[in-house]
């Protein structure tokens, strides 16, 4: 069997487990996904490129920094089976959703504030509007 196969398989396999487990796949996990797509994309080139990361000393790429932003990304999407689930034995329907999107938005301000790094304009309302956002993380920590 080549690898191509047993690779194929594998991750169809974890995708049919991913569906199961989270009783569905929605419109909201794939936008989730997307995003986390996009920011970490987003995350290489401004190391990559740029040479502007905040996550390395020198801004340039690191692996470990990029390995710590799959594991962050990883327990992201563990926390949203537990949220599935929650709302699964609990007989609600919003719990996942309210965490998906909480955790679109934090990506939304993960990508903007990349663009940002990267020299990319921004309209002042959307950054002034990250700017509160971040300060009230800032207070909840």
């Amino acid at each position: 069997m080549r690898f191509k196969d047993i690779l194929s398989a594998a991750a169809g396999t974890a995708g049919a487990l991913i569906v199961k487990i989270t009783g569905g796949w929605n419109g909201a996990m794939t936008t989730l996904l997307i995003f986390m797509a996009a920011d970490y994309i987003s995350g290489l080139l401004l190391a990559g490129v740029f040479k502007k990361s905040p996550k390395s000393e020198n801004g340039a790429l690191q692996s470990y920094a990029g390995f710590k932003g799959i594991v962050r990304k990883g327990i992201m999407l563990i926390i949203v089976l537990l949220s599935f689930r929650l709302d699964m034995v609990t007989g609600l329907d919003f719990v996942a959703n309210g965490v998906i999107i909480a955790f679109i938005t934090n990506e939304a301000i993960s990508i903007t504030e990349n663009a940002a790094l990267m020299g990319v304009p921004l309209p002042a309302p959307l950054m002034r509007a990250i700017d509160v956002m971040k300060s009230e993380k800032a207070k909840d920590q």
